[in-house]
C-alpha cells in the first residue's frame, strides 16, 4: 500500500510540474479565456462578448470563465480518478453533479410549470410580469384542482397524513399510464405494423425494377416473420420451423449488437469531447480550430 501511495504521489507531483511548465511557459498562460466586444445586431442593445485570440487588440481576459475552465476541469479529472478507485475527489463531483441537476430541474419546473402552468391561470393579472401574454386573459379556476392535489401530495411529509398522498399519486400515475399507453401503441406497435406493410418487388418512377430497394424490403418482411416465429412456443423449433427460428435469433442479435455499438459509440463521442476540452480549452496542447497555433 505504501508503495502504492508513492507511485500516486509522484505521479501528482509530475503533473503538478507539468501543470506549473504550462501556465509558465506557454504564451499568455494556459486555461485562460479572452472575450471581445461583438458587434450589435440591433441598435441601442445591450453589450455583448464573444471568444477572442489572445493576441488579439480588443481580448481581455475573462476571470469568471477562466475560473469556470479550471474548476470544469478539476470536475473532469475527479471524475476520470474513479478508474483508480473510489477517493474523496469522485464523491465529490459525483454530490456536484446531482446537487446541480436537481437544483436545475427544480428551477426549470417552477418557471416552466408552476409559474405559468398554475399561478398564471389562477392569477393572470398579477403573474404578467412574468409571462406579456397572461395579462389579458381571465382567471381559470380549473386550476385549483391541481393545487389541491399538490397540496395532498405534501401530506406525505406529515407522521400520520401519508394515506392523503395516496390518492392524487394514484390520479397521476394512472393519467400518465394511459397517456403513455396511447403513445406507445402508435410508435411502438402500430407505425411498426404500418412500416413492414411495403412491398417485396420495387420500382423506381422509371418503371424499373430498384434492385437493392426490393431486396431491403425482403430482409426486412423475412427479418419480422422469423423475429415472431422464436418467440412462437407453442410449436417445437424442430425441422424447417426451426430454421426460420434460428434465421430470427441471427436477426435479434445483430439487432442488439448494432443498438450496444450505438450505445458504445455515443459514450466514446462524451469521452472524446471530455478529452478534447482537456487538450485544446485547457491545456493548449491542440488547437483543431486554429484559435492560437501561433502562441502554442
Amino acid at each position: 500500500m505504501n508503495r502504492e501511495k508513492r507511485i500516486w504521489g509522484i505521479l501528482f507531483v509530475l503533473a503538478g510540474c507539468f501543470l506549473l511548465y504550462r501556465a509558465m511557459l506557454t504564451r499568455d498562460g494556459m486555461g485562460k479565456v479572452y472575450l471581445k466586444p461583438a458587434a450589435a445586431a440591433v441598435a441601442d442593445a445591450p453589450p455583448s462578448y464573444v471568444r477572442a485570440r489572445p493576441d488579439d487588440p480588443q481580448a481581455a481576459l475573462s476571470l469568471p470563465r477562466t475560473l469556470g475552465i479550471w474548476f470544469a476541469a478539476f470536475l473532469t479529472l475527479s471524475i476520470f480518478s474513479f478508474l483508480y478507485k473510489d477517493n474523496p475527489f469522485y464523491r465529490f463531483a459525483e454530490a456536484v453533479m446531482v446537487g446541480v441537476s436537481a437544483a436545475y430541474l427544480m428551477v426549470a419546473g417552477f418557471w416552466d410549470g408552476i409559474v405559468p402552468k398554475l399561478l398564471g391561470r389562477l392569477a393572470p393579472a398579477q403573474m404578467s410580469w412574468a409571462s406579456p401574454s397572461l395579462e389579458n386573459q381571465s382567471p381559470d379556476w380549473w386550476g385549483l384542482v391541481p393545487l389541491v392535489m399538490s397540496a395532498m401530495l405534501l401530506a406525505r411529509l406529515l407522521p400520520r397524513g401519508g394515506w392523503i398522498a395516496r390518492w392524487p399519486l394514484a390520479f397521476i400515475v394512472g393519467t400518465y399510464a394511459g397517456i403513455r399507453l396511447i403513445s406507445f401503441l402508435d410508435a411502438d406497435f402500430v407505425s411498426q405494423i404500418r412500416n413492414t406493410i411495403v412491398p417485396l418487388v420495387v420500382m423506381n418512377q422509371a418503371g424499373q425494377l430498384d434492385l437493392w430497394g426490393s431486396v431491403r424490403n425482403v430482409l426486412m418482411i423475412v427479418g419480422v416473420l422469423s423475429s415472431l416465429a422464436y418467440f412462437y412456443f407453442s410449436l417445437d423449433h424442430k425441422g424447417a420451423y426451426g430454421v426460420v427460428a434460428r434465421v430470427g435469433v441471427w436477426y435479434l442479435m445483430i439487432t442488439f449488437g448494432a443498438s450496444f455499438a450505438f450505445t458504445v459509440m455515443g459514450r466514446i463521442a462524451l469521452f472524446a469531447s471530455r478529452l478534447e476540452f482537456l487538450f485544446d480549452d485547457w491545456l493548449w496542447l491542440i488547437d483543431p480550430l486554429g484559435k492560437r497555433s501561433d502562441l502554442l
